[in-house]
């Protein structure tokens, strides 16, 4: 690869955390992580040693994976080296992992931190930050009394151990606690580490407030720090997925569609780490022009001569009912998440989806096409509602063509089924800011509108009342043609500057249907109204599965696994939904 040849491909690459990889055909040389991509790829052009400069010369490819998170970036970097073993990277000789938390297959499950987990046993992590680690399963173990002894100690005892004195452990080695009770505690223990935050944070709360009722602030203020380490446990990005117990491999695919191409980004996570990806190339054809249409196609073709992952994650679903039924029929777990880790990893694919190269400067054709100059900072505009009920709109922005989601905004609107004052009032709503000096974000250089004619017009109301000086198009989704006030350009499928509109138009209808989701599960009654469901159930399912649809299609074992809901409570739940 040549000085211009790599010049070119640092062009295109995202100025974001996450990995690169030099190739020399299916051979990758190098694997390399950054938290700017771009700016970390740009110094091979100048490289520092007689090692890398002739590695860059070797290489004739350079592909990039975005993360959310520079810790994905590092766990991500380390997996890939050990998979492919790149012959310019340092590997280490003594094979050393990050620590993971493990459940052990055992009658009575004892809990540890480990590098070199037991095949049989319930696996979470990986993590980077140890201490951390510790703190939450010192929490855990005083919460539930679940024993870290090793099976030499725990067998043949005749008392209890001093973890028993000290709170840590309910003693099962002595019959202290009966062995189906244990079980129970284990299991919501698991729970935490899939995700359930509240398992461990909803008790450490209530007992810092009873610590702080009783004047003992130096124990409620230890409390406080635990509760936040806790808190954001599953915030910090170190593991892939949740870690379902059964799912051991996880594929979650992201789409991205240009024209009559389409992009599919595949995730691959083992054990809840995230160990590849992939990116492919399809056609598509107007008649497919759907991302659930799409997904209906990649999926047989790309899974007829692989492995199965125990679970799909989607940002659709596939509307191609038997490729659901074959995927249920061979055991793969098909979700669609509405928040939670695991939608933060199906918007993490559609994004490495929209990573494919592109050439020229599309922001600069289509400056010229509307007459306005190049539109650095464009704005997209979204409405999304279910017959005129939990009316949300959504604003998100991209700068230099790539979205900058700290720019994001959203709003509740109010409730009726009339697209056109929904759009005239969210218009009206970020116009208003940007007058007042409340928005602290900078002008756009143009603003993009989600619909046809009528969103355009009412979108120019909503400016012309205000008196904000904004450019304004709409890009309408059946024809793809961009609407402006005084023409309608219909410009071919493969111009990267409509490329970029329906980028922008895409990410604000995503943006607005995923907080319409959220809303629409906290608004709904169909929870509300179920015998055996309060406040505290109600979360919990909603944690548990993501959105009202999820609990609809849960079976009952499934139903039963969330604390506080039995029997008559999940016959209910079934009869109800």
């Amino acid at each position: 690869m040549d000085t211009e040849t790599l010049r070119q491909r640092v062009a295109t690459a995202p100025c974001e955390p996450g990995v690169y990889q030099f190739h020399n055909g299916e051979t990758v040389l190098y694997v390399g992580k950054a938290v700017d991509i771009r700016s970390r790829v740009r110094s091979y052009g100048d490289p520092r040693s007689d090692r890398i400069r002739q590695m860059v010369r070797a290489a004739d490819r350079l592909e990039f994976a975005v993360t959310d998170t520079e810790t994905q970036a590092l766990l991500l970097e380390a997996n890939l080296i050990k998979r492919h073993q790149p012959r310019y990277n340092v590997r280490l000789k003594d094979d050393k992992s990050y620590p993971l938390v493990q459940f052990t297959a055992h009658p009575v499950p004892r809990i540890e931190i480990t590098r070199d987990p037991d095949d049989a046993a319930t696996v979470f992590g990986p993590f980077t930050n140890k201490t951390r680690v510790e703190t939450v399963l010192k929490a855990i173990r005083e919460q539930y009394g679940l024993r870290g002894c090793s099976d030499h100690k725990y067998s043949g005892r005749d008392r209890p151990c001093l973890d028993y004195e000290m709170g840590l452990c309910t003693a099962p080695c002595t019959g202290e606690i009966d062995p189906e009770d244990y079980r129970e505690d284990v299991a919501s223990a698991v729970r935490f580490f899939e995700g359930e935050t509240g398992m461990l944070s909803d008790p450490l709360r209530d007992e810092m407030q009873a610590a702080a009722s009783e004047q003992a602030f130096e124990r409620a203020a230890n409390l406080r720090d635990r509760l936040e380490t806790v808190e954001t446990f599953h915030g910090g990005g170190e593991s892939a997925v949740s870690g379902r117990s059964r799912e051991r491999s996880v594929d979650v695919l992201g789409v991205a569609l240009e024209g009559d191409k389409a992009t599919v980004a595949r995730l691959h996570s083992e054990d809840g780490q995230l160990v590849d990806r992939s990116r492919h190339t399809l056609d598509a054809p107007a008649a497919n022009h759907r991302v659930a249409a799409l997904l209906s196609a990649f999926i047989p073709q790309y899974y007829a001569e692989r492995a199965f992952p125990d679970a799909l994650l989607l940002s659709e679903q596939p509307t191609d009912r038997e490729v659901i039924a074959w995927l249920e029929a061979e055991g793969v777990a098909v979700r669609v998440p509405g928040a939670g880790r695991e939608s933060t990893l199906v918007d993490l694919a559609v994004k490495n989806a929209h990573q494919a190269p592109t050439t020229g400067d599309p922001l600069g054709r289509l400056g010229e096409e509307l007459g306005i100059g190049r539109p650095t900072r464009i704005e997209g505009f979204d409405v999304s509602h279910s017959q005129g009920k939990a009316v949300v709109g959504s604003n998100v922005c991209f700068v230099e063509a790539r979205a900058e989601k700290r720019a994001y905004r959203r709003k509740k609107l109010t409730d009726r089924n009339d697209d056109y004052a929904n759009m005239c009032e969210l218009v009206g709503w970020r116009a208003r800011r940007a007058l007042e000096g409340r928005d602290d974000r900078p002008d756009p250089d143009l603003l993009l509108i989600d619909g046809g004619k009528g969103q355009l017009e009412a979108a120019r109301d909503a400016l012309e009342q205000t008196g904000w000086d904004r450019p304004v198009v709409a890009l309408a989704k059946e024809q793809e043609l961009v609407i402006t006030p005084s023409r309608v350009f219909d410009w071919p499928n493969d111009a990267a500057h409509l490329h970029v509109c329906q980028r922008v138009r895409d990410e604000a209808h995503r943006f607005a249907v995923q907080y319409h989701q959220s809303l629409r599960d906290e608004v709904s009654t169909a929870l509300d109204g179920i015998p055996g469901v309060g406040p505290q159930t109600r979360r919990r399912l909603l944690g548990r599965f993501g959105s009202v649809e999820n609990v609809r299609n849960a079976s009952r074992t499934d139903l039963l696994d969330v604390a506080g809901v039995g029997e008559k409570t999940a016959a209910a739940i079934n009869e109800r939904l």
